[in-house]
């Protein structure tokens, strides 16, 4: 059977519907906080996307949760994307030197391949209304978390093109609402549309900008997809859509995609920033206040009745999750044509994506793994990774245990564990010493292994007093609790080098040591989040060999909380009550309630 194509966000619905994954909440809900707990609590519990058709204030009715569960993020992608990327990188492998009759025996990627890009038509289902008097307080926009500095626009797919006309730029970037005509543009460093905009700005002059809301579900994935900064994003939108992506005018100088439920077209001007957040992100904190460029929303072209797409984030697993996750097994198979060197590669989503990758290479000379560690550290999105560990053997990436016990088992960190300080770091990560700065580590684990790995923890010598709780995390691994690091900063370099813990070759400083020891979801969310390696990487004891620190095991990451870190996301007291008060209100034919607070991350 062939796979749905959805050419907009109401075909999406429609087999939403049809499959019991749609719930419709007739019941006024508030935007601000009220919504978000919702949603927080379906996607707890694995259930359906929610229409909210009753937003108090709001003119139009919003969609939530489109892609929370597995089963729904493929029906959105379908199977045919997977399919013809596993043909393009084994036609890339096999293709050249093109021969008559290798070109015959791809002419099926080549035929798909002249399907791809965007069709343009005169009109479109976008414009049916084009409103120049702009009211953006009229949009079910949602503040998500108490202490969001107002509301966000979460799930637009922005639009821009290089100045000098060498390309365009899909990304989706958060949008504070300022007033009722502007936005916030939250343009990280790395990101394609901050790029363009850097040279607008350097030239004096604004950057056209639009923001699409729904239409296709495929422009959104692309938008969201860690491309390389010259592919273009309405091409892989294409791939997936299976079709070209129609496109129609629209009342500013980019064509608009046509089936889209709304679009905000308008400039964000040189040298004009405004504070934006706090924002409860994707990290499971909240990203502090700072500087952004100003989006001014011209017009507002939109179908007559349109629908207000809208996604939730915090601490893992939530709705991008599980986007996340399927676009990386959609360009797996390109990884290897990108950067010859590497196998296999997982980001972990757990950690927020950027703050942990692990990678499977190839090691046909001694040290040629940091020739790989190299290329995945400068490619892309991949650039903002922070710790990389990588092995020469298989091993299934996936499964974090499995790999972190691979990894320390062939481990001679003295040699294996670098530490690089004073780069760049994604701009949510504040484990840093200043926003968007930070180090990066990379872990070798390669060829057999050198240690059979302690599984019980039976210390030689008395653990030291102020140690709260020692826990197996998996084979090497200990997580140790520890003092408060306003009480004891050195603590970890201190219990690194303790006799109790010298049979283990990596262990895990942390607060909360039996929340994180509980599953991989808490250890990945509960470390990696928590740390930056020149900070927070200490050993038994360290040396310099020919200008390399050479860390000797065992290895301590001081996962504790430091002062002035942001603060861990919750919702405020009164928006639960109310939420439990008014459940069935929302759902009268009954929805399981999950735990907001910890369905996802495993509470202690």
């Amino acid at each position: 059977m062939p796979d749905p194509v959805f050419l907009d966000l109401r075909a999406f619905l429609t087999a939403l519907r049809g499959r019991g994954e749609l719930a419709l909440i007739e019941a006024p809900v508030d935007a601000r906080l009220e919504a978000a707990e919702i949603h927080r609590r379906v996607i707890a519990a694995g259930g359906p996307a929610l229409l909210f058709a009753n937003v108090r204030g709001a003119d139009f009715p919003m969609v939530t949760n489109l892609f929370g569960t597995r089963a729904r993020a493929e029906l959105a992608f379908g199977s045919r994307p997977q399919r013809l990327v596993q043909r393009v990188a084994e036609v890339a492998r096999t293709l050249f030197p093109p021969t008559p009759r290798r070109l015959w025996g791809a002419r099926d990627v080549l035929a798909q391949a002249a399907r791809l890009g965007t069709r343009r038509r005169r009109r479109g289902p976008v414009c049916e209304v084009v409103e120049t008097d702009v009211r953006l307080d009229r949009l079910p926009v949602l503040t998500c978390w108490p202490e969001d500095g107002g509301p966000f626009v979460t799930m637009a797919a922005v639009y821009t093109e290089h100045p000098h006309g060498t390309g365009h730029n899909l990304g989706v970037y958060r949008m504070q609402v300022h007033d009722p005509r502007t936005t916030g543009m939250h343009w990280q460093i790395g990101k394609g549309g901050g790029f363009h905009y850097a040279v607008a700005e350097a030239e004096g002059r604004s950057l056209p900008v639009t923001a699409l809301l729904g239409g296709p579900p495929a422009v959104l994935l692309a938008a969201v997809a860690p491309l390389p900064e010259n592919v273009p994003e309405l091409m892989l939108a294409s791939l997936l859509a299976g079709r070209r992506i129609q496109t129609c005018d629209g009342p500013g100088p980019h064509a608009l995609v046509a089936t889209a439920e709304m679009a905000l077209v308008g400039h964000v001007p040189p040298r004009e920033r405004r504070p934006e957040g706090p924002f409860g992100d994707h990290y499971g904190y909240y990203s502090l206040r700072h500087d952004y460029p100003v989006f001014h929303v011209d017009a507002l072209a939109r179908r007559r009745d349109a629908i207000y797409p809208a996604t939730v984030v915090g601490k893992p697993r939530q709705e991008d999750f599980y986007v996340g996750d399927l676009l990386q097994e959609l360009l797996a198979p390109l990884f290897p044509l990108v950067m010859p060197g590497v196998e296999a590669l997982w980001s972990y989503g757990e950690t927020g994506y950027h703050s942990l990758a692990a990678a499977v290479v190839k090691q046909r000379y001694g040290r040629e793994a940091m020739a790989s560690a190299f290329r995945i550290l400068g490619e892309g999105q991949l650039s903002l990774t922070k710790f990389l560990l990588l092995t020469d053997r298989p091993v299934d990436l996936r499964d974090f245990r499995a790999t972190l016990e691979h990894v320390l088992a062939r481990t001679r960190p003295e040699r294996d564990l670098y530490v690089f300080a004073d780069l760049s770091m994604d701009t949510l990560d504040y484990t840093g010493p200043r926003v968007n700065e930070g180090s990066k580590g990379v872990w070798l684990g390669l060829g057999d292994p050198v240690r059979d790995l302690p599984r019980t923890f039976a210390p030689r010598a008395a653990v030291p007093a102020d140690v709260t709780d020692v826990r197996v995390f998996c084979g090497g691994c200990l997580v140790v609790g520890g003092p408060p690091y306003a009480a004891d900063p050195a603590a970890g370099p201190r219990l690194a080098a303790h006799a109790a813990f010298r049979e283990w070759p990596l262990l895990v400083l942390t607060d909360e040591p039996r929340r994180a020891a509980r599953s991989a979801i808490n250890f990945l969310w509960t470390t990696f989040t928590r740390f930056e390696p020149a900070a927070d990487v200490h050993a038994a004891s360290r040396e310099l060999e020919r200008n390399h620190v050479s860390l000797r095991a065992p290895i301590l990451i001081d996962a504790r909380l430091k002062p002035g870190f942001p603060r861990e996301l919750g919702c405020d007291p009164e928006t639960a009550a109310t939420v439990s008060r008014r459940w069935k209100e929302y759902f009268p034919g009954g929805m399981e309630m999950g735990d907001a607070e910890g369905g996802h991350l495993d509470p202690a």
